[in-house]
């Protein structure tokens, strides 16, 4: 697959690179000359420019990409690039920070189809190294299994069904449930979904994209 990342920093960098590694394509897109010498340096593929700017995207190969990555400190360009990647039929992945409020999330969440929170992720793994787990075993599964949390919205094909009934991949399995705004807890077989749920799951890699189908209103 083909992946734009916008954004060489610590997030950027470190995506990219796992991307790299698993035989992907990927084209990092920054403004920053520095930034964009030590990914050429680390063997990326660049486009010096502001990402929010579609022609910049275009070179970068945003119309035949899988999706975009847009991991700058800047919100608004951030999600200006969501947009063009949107425009362009791929998947968009929003990176936002914590201290934003949860009016802001809701705002930027209808319009993209990931948002993630770099220091939430950063918190959680610290917080099962101190309980005594080992937040690494996440890290070494990564390459082969994909973990993700949806929200089951309305025209969802996954809507008024039990959980024993969804039509996954045979591979994916849902670990967690829970109702809008409430906490996730493990789900019961008869457990029905409804709008606003949330779901975990754990699927192969190349079986994601089934699974979303599986679970969010097709697009128009």
């Amino acid at each position: 697959m083909k992946f734009v990342i916008m954004g060489y920093g610590r997030v950027g960098s470190r995506t990219a690179t796992i991307l790299l590694e698993e035989g992907h394509e990927v084209v990092i897109v920054d403004s920053d000359i520095d930034r964009i010498e030590r990914a050429a340096d680390a063997g990326f593929e660049t486009v010096q420019g502001d990402g929010s700017d579609e022609d910049v995207l275009v070179e970068a190969g945003i119309e035949i990409a899988h999706a975009i990555g847009a991991f700058t400190p800047d919100l608004n360009v951030n999600f200006a690039a969501c947009m063009v990647g949107t425009h362009h039929g791929c998947r968009t992945v929003l990176r936002i920070d914590e201290d934003y409020r949860e009016d802001i999330y809701e705002k930027y969440a209808e319009e993209v189809d990931e948002i993630i929170y770099p220091e939430r992720l950063g918190a959680a793994g610290a917080k099962t190294a101190l309980l005594g787990g080992d937040f690494n075993v996440v890290a070494d599964l990564a390459e082969n299994l994909q973990l993700t949390v949806l929200e089951i919205k309305d025209g969802s094909p996954a809507v008024g069904k039990r959980m024993s009934e969804l039509e996954l991949p045979e591979s994916a399995r849902i670990y967690a449930h829970g109702r809008a705004r409430e906490p996730l807890t493990i789900p019961l077989p008869g457990t029905e979904l409804a709008v606003g749920d949330e779901v975990a799951v754990i699927t192969e890699t190349e079986r994601a994209d089934e699974v979303r189908s599986s679970l969010m209103p097709a697009r128009p």
